[in-house]
């Protein structure tokens, strides 16, 4: 348990940040599994749509430190390479 003040300080912001990056993983999360269904779906025009939200949500949270921004850009990658695969089948 802390006992100075500055250390009791630290545990309440550690816990309020850990509830916001909690949060901001969670629509990470979803937010991926999202298109992933769309992409499972050969639904080209939905993913599309779908993923020009879902990349600036990604790189909100990849802006904040929550996620490492390269892990953010990898994601995006293989998000992207999907659906231009899709694209192109379907062309």
């Amino acid at each position: 348990m802390a006992h100075s003040l500055s250390a009791k300080k630290r545990v309440r912001q550690d816990a309020r940040r850990r509830l916001r990056n909690r949060d901001r993983k969670k629509t990470l999360r979803t937010e991926v599994k999202k298109i992933t269904a769309l992409l499972d779906k050969k639904d080209a025009a939905g993913a599309a749509t779908a993923m020009a939200g879902t990349v600036s949500k990604l790189d909100r949270i990849g802006a904040k430190g929550t996620v490492h921004k390269n892990a953010i850009a990898r994601k995006k990658s293989r998000l992207m390479k999907r659906l231009n695969a899709l694209k192109s089948t379907g062309a």
